[in-house]
């Protein structure tokens, strides 16, 4: 066992109230409406409260229309799994998808973040970055996209991630989680990290989860 300080996060992370968990569902919410997963009774009071208050909007069909079966995958999805039937030290999963400007504005209207810098491309321009670019955490939601597919319900414990570059549209990114140390009783550390079609790293860190086999 390592010396690691993640035993006794997590020990605290279960001691908190629910509204951390909460927090940390909210923005996987958001991520999931961006790639047009459903996410349950919650999506769609969430959309009720996005937009306009016109009931003929048309959004409400166009919302049922986006969504997809449970543990699906598109065809513009690059999913690389190597796990076996039980998670262990060294096993790995990537998930790849390119990031298109309607993943930016859905996940702009589904988290409430309207930066300017990632909807409006005349403002953008001016700035540092020249032009658009993606939202961070949409970038980094690829990661818990990568997640959802480890053997198991998989519950995010914590995530430190560090933002190193950024992704325009129309990029084509993919996270690459591997399994780093095994804390016991199904909690995992995970190296985690998202790269863009150069191999240049986005996104770096490393993330904490349950894996809940009970069901």
């Amino acid at each position: 066992m390592s010396s690691s300080p993640y035993p006794s996060l997590l020990d605290a992370w279960t001691r908190t109230s629910g509204y951390v968990l909460e927090g940390v569902l909210a923005a996987n919410r958001a991520t999931a409406a961006a790639f047009g997963v459903p996410v349950g009774d919650r999506a769609t009071n969430g959309k009720a409260a996005v937009g306009s208050n016109d009931a003929d909007d048309g959004s409400a069909d166009r919302a049922v229309e986006d969504r997809i079966e449970p543990d699906a995958d598109l065809d513009e999805w690059n999913v690389d799994l190597e796990v076996g039937d039980r998670l262990a030290v060294g096993d790995s999963v990537r998930f790849g998808k390119t990031i298109t400007d309607d993943d930016v504005t859905r996940f702009a209207s589904a988290s409430g973040d309207t930066n300017p810098i990632h909807l409006d491309e005349d403002y953008a321009t001016d700035t540092r970055f020249g032009g658009r670019i993606v939202h961070g955490t949409l970038v980094s939601g690829l990661i818990s996209a990568a997640l959802a597919r480890l053997p198991g319900d998989v519950i995010y414990l914590a995530q430190d991630s560090e933002f190193l570059k950024p992704v325009r549209i129309g990029d084509r990114v993919t996270a690459d989680v591997e399994v780093a140390e095994d804390f016991g009783d199904g909690r995992y550390r995970l190296d985690t990290r998202v790269v863009d079609d150069g191999d240049e790293v986005v996104v770096d860190g490393e993330a904490v989860i349950l894996i809940d086999d009970s069901a």
